[in-house]
């Protein structure tokens, strides 16, 4: 069995758990800042594919119709 003094007091874990908490949100707002970036880096990448496709058809329609 534990002695008294070993075990967390009361404030102590209150302390911890709101620590915890904060830490939460933290990462949580990390996570959401990421993830921001990461879906701006995927429209971007899908808008260059886009416009490389849109630039390929305009150039084969304006060689086979001599526009």
């Amino acid at each position: 069995m534990q002695e008294l003094s070993e075990q967390p007091s009361v404030v102590e874990l209150r302390y911890r758990y709101h620590r915890a908490q904060r830490h939460a949100r933290v990462r949580q707002r990390e996570e959401n800042r990421l993830a921001r970036y990461r879906f701006y880096v995927a429209l971007t990448v899908l808008l260059v594919i886009t416009g490389a496709f849109v630039v390929g058809a305009w150039r084969e329609i304006y060689h086979l119709f001599g526009l």
